[in-house]
This record gives C-alpha cells, structure tokens and sequence, in this order.
C-alpha cells in the first residue's frame, strides 16, 4: 500500500469516527424557529409582568393620593364639629313650649339656627365626614365611649340606651366617637348576624 492510499484511507476512518458525533450535536442543537419562540414567549412574560406591575403601581398610588387628601381634612374638620355641637346645644336649650310659642324674631331665629346645622352637616358629609347616632345598638367600644351604665332589664345588656353626643367617621376611620350610655342588668344581647358586626354607622340624619 503506498503513502497516498495509507493516508486516503486513514482520513476516511476519521471522518467516519467524526460524523457520529456530529449528528448527535447537531441532533441535540434546538432548531432556531424553536428558539426564537422560546425567547418570543419569555419576553411576552416578562412583558406581561412588568404591566401587571406597573398597573398595581399605579392603583396603590392613586389609592394614597385619594387617602391623603381625605384624612388632611381630619384637624379642621375637628374644629367644626365644635361648631355644630354649640349649634346642637342652643337648640336643645330652646324648651319645646317656647319653641311651639315663638314668634317673629325669636321663631326666625330659632329656624335659622336649624337650617344652618343642616347646612353644616351636609358640607361636612360632601367631604367624607358622616355623623352616626347609634341609639338602640349593641355598644361596639370601636366607635362608641361608654359614659355611664343604666340599670334596664327591659333591653338586653351592652345596649346603647343613651347618646349623649353623636360620632363622627372620616372614611373609614373613627373622627370622634359616640359618647354614650350603655344598659345593664337585662338578658344577654344576641350574638349579631354574620356580616352585621355594628362596626358600620348608620347614615346621619338630620336633626330637627
């Protein structure tokens, strides 16, 4: 055998050896359109994550803003609730015969005073403030201040018999609480239906 046919041959056996290896390489390679929506899909996720973030960013932050400026309101409108409370406190002064007995200028005044509260009352709710009156309910110690107890045993203890001052919400949020009296001496209140934990004040109503 010459030096020509030995290294003719001698190569083909290396290329035979080589080509198993490379068609499992080439076998275990990805094709490219495979990649491509690999790397297609992995973006849209990212895409997708980083919207949801931005739109839980954008939701807190509007949420923060919206309470911001609600609760900035709690200081000066403290200081009204003083001036409704005199307003209230003048009414009730007025005994019920002279109210029925008034005329002219007392009568005028004494309806004045009363459309002004109701005024008041009505700023004050347009601005997230509400009053709650909660004669009758169960005596809840997160929006009532329990003043004194009352000896009853027509209505079942724990019962709010008495509101001296009314409460005030801001949102969510105790602004000042009903100060009351609370029944003692009756039967055992019954546990409040689910959903119902009093925790929410009525509606206010106009005082009169």
């Amino acid at each position: 055998m010459t030096d020509k046919t030995a290294r003719h041959t001698a190569r083909a056996q290396e290329e035979a050896l080589r080509a198993p290896a490379a068609a499992s390489e080439q076998a275990a390679a990805p094709e490219p359109s495979t990649a491509l929506e690999r790397e297609h899909a992995e973006t849209k996720d990212r895409l997708l994550r980083a919207l949801a973030e931005m739109e839980n960013l954008r939701k807190r932050t509007d949420r923060e803003i919206a309470e911001s400026r609600l609760y900035s309101l709690t200081s000066f409108a403290r200081d009204l609730l003083v001036v409704a409370d005199n307003m209230r406190r003048a009414l009730d002064a007025v005994a019920p015969e002279l109210r029925s007995s008034a005329e002219g200028g007392v009568k005028a005044l004494i309806e004045g005073v009363e459309l002004t509260e109701r005024e008041l009352l009505k700023a004050l709710e347009k601005n997230g403030v509400r009053q709650f009156t909660p004669q009758g309910e169960k005596f809840d110690p997160n929006v009532h201040q329990a003043m004194f107890e009352i000896p009853d045993a027509t209505v079942p203890a724990g019962s709010v018999v008495q509101v001296v001052q009314p409460g005030y919400m801001l949102g969510d949020r105790v602004l000042r609480p009903a100060l009351v009296g609370v029944s003692k001496g009756g039967p055992k209140m019954a546990p409040a239906p689910p959903g119902n934990d009093n925790k929410t004040p009525k509606e206010p109503a106009a005082n009169s």
